[in-house]
Formats: C-alpha cells, sequence, structure tokens
C-alpha cells in the first residue's frame, strides 16, 4: 500500500470555505476528484486541485524510490482535512476617529492519497509481525 501526502500552508482563503471543496472530494478517486475540481466555482477549487495533483506526484516518486509498481488510477483520497491558521489582524477606519478590526484568516490544507490495501497484503504483514515477536 503506497500513502503520500502533501500539504499547503497559510493559504489566504478562510476554513469554512476551503472545507468546502475538500468536502467534495474526500473519499473519491484521486482522478475523479481532479475532474472534480477543475470544474468547480468556488475559489478555493485551483489551489486544492495542485495540492492532490502534487500529492499524485509524491505517491508517484515513493513507489520509484521503493521500486514498486504504482496504478495511478488506484489512487484515492485517504484523508483530506482543512485547519486553521494564523490570522491576520487589520484595521479599518470608521467614522469618528473609531476603527473595527477585521480578520483575514488563513488555513492549512492537507491531503492523503492511498491505493486501497488488499487483504492479502494485510493478512501476509500481520503473520510476519506475529512470526517476528
Amino acid at each position: 500500500m503506497v500513502e503520500a501526502t502533501a500539504r499547503l500552508r497559510h493559504i489566504r482563503i478562510t476554513p469554512q470555505k476551503a472545507r468546502r471543496v475538500v468536502n467534495l472530494i474526500r473519499g473519491r478517486q484521486a482522478n475523479e476528484a481532479l475532474g472534480i475540481l477543475k470544474f468547480a466555482p468556488q475559489g478555493a477549487a485551483e489551489p486544492v486541485y495542485k495540492l492532490v495533483a502534487s500529492a499524485v506526484a509524491n505517491a508517484r516518486v515513493k513507489a520509484e524510490a521503493a521500486n514498486s509498481y504504482l496504478d495511478e488510477d488506484e489512487l484515492y483520497i485517504a484523508e483530506a482535512y482543512v485547519d486553521e491558521g494564523p490570522t491576520l489582524k487589520r484595521i479599518r477606519p470608521r467614522a469618528q476617529g473609531r476603527a473595527y478590526r477585521v480578520l483575514k484568516r488563513t488555513s492549512h490544507i492537507t491531503v492523503v492519497v492511498a491505493t486501497p490495501a488488499d487483504e492479502a497484503d494485510e493478512a501476509s504483514t500481520a503473520s510476519a509481525r506475529k512470526e517476528s515477536n
């Protein structure tokens, strides 16, 4: 089972808006997720598209390093979540010398792609663990 991660940090999109896009692709095949993101109207779709493409490329590089075969059509989005990043605090001038605070929120987006685990692979690794103990 190949698993690869890609992270995008400090992106100037509010976490609430980014979660709307990430929820569209969670659990789907990677190629299907890229197709959905390509035509999604939300502004966060473009950076999430690039992030999923980066995670697929990371999986390809990881498989090549391990000298194993990777079928990119089998990859699926194992995990996808959005965390809140640091908030930029700005001042908006108001009437009579007052000032209102403007919060410019940022996000940290994480995408993990993986190949589905085969039952035979899991059984062989479990039996190997029992024998080593």
